[in-house]
């Protein structure tokens, strides 16, 4: 079974640091992009960020770009996504999630070309 868990997720203040973690299991995504994407109440799904399993390609949201960082470490089967400098707006619902096709990076901007997806973990930024 192909399961993706999420961690790392809690309650931080303005200008906080966290760490998620997305260790997935069932099989291995090296051919896979896989992405963070979050959602706050009230709004839609939104793209955080991709990286290539295998490949190390990384593409982030603007509105995260210089804060946030996605990392691999392929023995784990795990991604990561380091999060510095929190705003308050980034308080959101955090999901992992695997890319629908082996070996492409189609619109890993969009939630509706992902496959697989975790359950998700509460990040809350307190001002």
């Amino acid at each position: 079974q192909v399961q993706l868990v999420e961690s790392g997720g809690g309650l931080v203040q303005t200008g906080g640091s966290l760490r998620l973690s997305c260790a997935a299991s069932g099989r291995t995504f090296s051919s896979y992009a896989m992405g963070w994407f979050r959602q706050a109440p009230g709004k839609e799904r939104e793209f955080v960020v991709a990286i290539s399993w295998s490949g190390g390609n990384t593409a982030y949201a603007d509105s995260v770009k210089g804060r946030f960082t996605i990392s691999r470490d392929n023995a784990k089967n795990t991604v990561y996504l380091q999060m510095n400098s929190l705003k308050p707006e980034d308080t959101a619902i955090y999901y992992c999630a695997v890319h629908r096709i082996s070996g492409s990076w189609y619109k890993v901007w969009s939630w509706n070309e992902y496959a697989y997806w975790g359950q998700g973990t509460q990040v809350t930024v307190s001002s």
